[in-house]
């Protein structure tokens, strides 16, 4: 079933552009060959060379289309190959490429790739842009963020303790990190390190720096792929040991690291957020589009049981609230409002939501729900794992919590319109 995007009236012409020049190529060179595109990676071991090969060309020529039609990493500034979308156009986009698992990566958008070459963009001096960033715009290096340790709370970056000390000229790391994503792959890592002596003057968050660290450099040594839900994973456990790079290797003032990582986490929620939503929209149509056509019980089709109407309206609320809610968030991120409620608030939503349709998905589907035919079984091992990934949800409904009490006490009520 093709996706069905109309122009929303609400938008400027030019987001309506880019949602349905997304939705053509989703439409018609996505998903038609979708299996062909996808279908050996998870036993790419056994796959015939031949099948590879044409994986391969088929998504080259995807990418040449995306780049010839100007949707080409839309992260990106214009003056570093990217469309320079603006963050609301960026997050409008999203929730079309996400119709089809790993499209992104067709238009150019690789986690954690697209989060490191953002923050090289913002961070990054003239030399490490030429260096680590345009190969990585290019296609021909990877990159991983390392920051996630297995003995400290993730939700707390201020209990990092992978320390890096100024010797010289020298940063020299230690520490030990896991779930450091395309750790396998990576060409370089950008390392969250505490910089700063723990007794000294400054908060805990001015006290981490982000460092570039080669994947060659003597020292790092990468302990395994972490398995996730019973399968070999790239987040890759990492032990930094006495690993020496250049003082110029880290990414923006000493102390800036914790302000990077937010920029980076803040704006990711959004996207993860509405990739959900376009995720969602799939495993919706997948299960409407079966209630339609499963015969039961001599005949009867699936959509006439009470049952299978209330998933199908449950659904619809829960997609429709998720999408509305993340773009209320992503219009305070663009005008420069308060965001953190929100951010919050859709951080915890969302994921549930993703989770509930899903599941309604593939209790309607029966077996094939569950097996690798459908995308929905990929979809329910991500949706359960946002709500542990950006911050436990617990953490954010403290946060959410916090918010508004400090605006109550400050003699103010909650305006729900801002």
């Amino acid at each position: 079933m093709a996706m069905n995007v109309k122009p929303i009236p609400t938008v400027d012409n030019e987001i309506n552009e880019i949602r349905l020049g997304t939705a053509d190529i989703i439409n018609h060179d996505i998903l038609p060959v979708e299996d062909k595109l996808w279908g050996a990676v998870s036993d790419s071991a056994n796959a015939p060379n031949e099948v590879l090969e044409e994986a391969k060309q088929l998504r080259h020529e995807v990418q040449e289309k995306v780049k010839k039609t100007g949707l080409w990493a839309p992260h990106l500034p214009r003056d570093y190959g990217g469309m320079g979308l603006s963050f609301l156009q960026h997050a409008y986009m999203n929730e079309v490429l996400a119709y089809s698992p790993g499209a992104a990566s067709l238009f150019g958008v690789v986690a954690p790739n697209s989060g490191n070459q953002k923050i090289l963009v913002q961070y990054g001096t003239d030399e490490q842009k030429e260096k680590f960033l345009k190969p990585l715009v290019d296609g021909t290096a990877q990159s991983a963020f390392s920051m996630t340790e297995p003995d400290n709370a993730g939700s707390d970056p201020r209990s990092i303790q992978t320390r890096a000390v100024l010797d010289g000229d020298e940063w020299v790391i230690n520490g030990h990190k896991w779930f450091t994503s395309n750790g396998h792959a990576a060409d370089f890592f950008i390392v969250m390190c505490r910089t700063e002596d723990p007794d000294g003057a400054g908060g805990s968050n001015e006290k981490m720096t982000q460092i570039i660290v080669p994947k060659k450099t003597p020292g790092v040594n990468i302990v395994r792929g972490v398995p996730v839900w019973g399968k070999a994973s790239s987040h890759c456990e990492i032990i930094y040991d006495n690993v020496r790079v250049p003082k110029s290797n880290q990414l923006g003032r000493t102390g800036t690291g914790h302000a990077a990582a937010q920029d980076r986490l803040g704006a990711g929620r959004i996207y993860h957020c509405m990739n959900s939503v376009g995720s969602m929209w799939r495993a919706f149509d997948l299960m409407v589009e079966r209630s339609m056509t499963r015969e039961v019980h001599g005949g009867e089709k699936l959509q006439e049981k009470q049952f299978i109407q209330g998933f199908i309206a449950d659904s619809y609320m829960d997609i429709q609230s998720s999408r509305l809610m993340t773009i209320h968030c992503a219009e305070k991120m663009e005008t420069g409002a308060d965001p953190r409620t929100d951010i919050s608030a859709i951080k915890i939503f969302v994921p549930a939501a993703y989770h509930r349709v899903v599941d309604r998905a593939i209790q309607v589907w029966g077996a094939a729900g569950v097996s690798g035919d459908l995308p929905l079984a990929n979809m329910y091992l991500g949706a359960r794992t946002l709500r542990i990934a950006d911050g436990p949800d617990e953490v954010h409904r403290i946060l959410i919590a916090k918010n508004v009490l400090r605006r109550y006490h400050a003699g103010e009520s909650w305006d729900f319109g801002n």
